[in-house]
């Protein structure tokens, strides 16, 4: 077991968890304040999403993304942004001709999905490694789109964080290894329990994790009420944890939570057993991340 992990604090999410609760941010300076609060609180890394000020819906909007990241560089607190680079990639299909994306559909290219990342240069972005049934939705990565996506976040310097929903995914992502589109040590993270991927348990993640290279690091994380019992399950493995408002909106049953509550009930159950919280610095240092601030790690 690794007595230190890195914690991501994913603060929002794209998905419709705005009317669901208070707490999930939505503005620029909303998401930005998660972000921070979410640092002092004890995470590692915060994983961003954009959302629309207005309807508190996904954006795709480079300029929402750049308000967030010069807002938490800014700050006096110290947190490795990751951004994503799913973007746009929901397909519901019209019933009168299924070849053409009905209501809800939203698609972007490959380079409109990197845009935020090659632009503003976080230390790292996640990349979903295939396609998967999303709830009613169908989240589309067509394969060759992914490697056009793997090498322009292999050309900006970003590290890329291997987002694996279901195991086909994890196939995918040794590829993408072997045809050289990822440098270094990589970085996988199992995304468990979402309808319809890989489910939330132990068996499914000792699974994934038997199967990874042997320089990989990995994380983990569940959705709902797994989010707890899969960050201990994670970091009884040796693994990474997540926590936050994207996957999870409750503290306890019944009870809504902010983002740091999350992340210092995370570090509260990690330390019990032994295991620390690496600080960014840490983090740039061990995972070798592109320093933002220049300099050295």
């Amino acid at each position: 077991m690794q007595k230190k992990v890195l914690l991501t604090a994913a603060v929002t999410g794209a998905g419709d968890t705005t009317t669901k609760s208070k707490h999930v941010p939505i503005t620029p300076k909303e998401i930005a304040d998660a972000a921070i609060e979410s640092a002092k609180a004890g995470a590692t890394v915060a994983h961003v999403h954009a959302r629309n000020p207005k309807t508190g819906g996904i954006s795709h909007s480079l300029e929402h993304y750049r308000e967030i990241i010069e807002r938490i560089r800014e700050s006096e607190t110290d947190v490795i942004i990751n951004i994503t680079s799913g973007g746009g990639g929901d397909f519901i299909p019209n019933l009168s001709n299924p070849a053409l994306g009905g209501e809800g559909t939203d698609m972007q290219t490959p380079n409109q999905r990197n845009e935020p990342v090659g632009s503003l240069l976080p230390e790292m972005c996640t990349l979903d490694c295939g396609s998967v049934n999303f709830g009613d939705t169908v989240y589309i990565s067509p394969t060759d789109w992914l490697r056009d996506q793997a090498r322009m976040i292999q050309q900006s310097g970003v590290k890329p964080e291997l987002e694996c929903f279901d195991t086909g995914h994890l196939r995918f992502a040794k590829q993408l290894i072997a045809e050289g589109l990822i440098d270094g040590d990589p970085m996988f993270q199992f995304c468990l329990g979402i309808p319809w991927g890989a489910e939330a348990d132990a068996e499914t993640m000792t699974y994934m994790k038997n199967r990874l290279p042997e320089n990989a690091h990995w994380s983990a994380f569940g959705i709902g009420r797994m989010q707890i019992p899969m960050l201990e399950q994670a970091a009884l493995l040796g693994g990474n944890v997540r926590v936050g408002l994207e996957d999870n909106l409750y503290l306890g049953k019944g009870v809504l939570a902010r983002n740091d509550q999350l992340v210092d009930k995370a570090v509260t159950l990690l330390q019990a057993t032994g295991i620390e919280v690496m600080t960014p610095k840490e983090a740039r240092i061990h995972f070798n991340l592109r320093n933002p601030y220049g300099g050295t790690n």
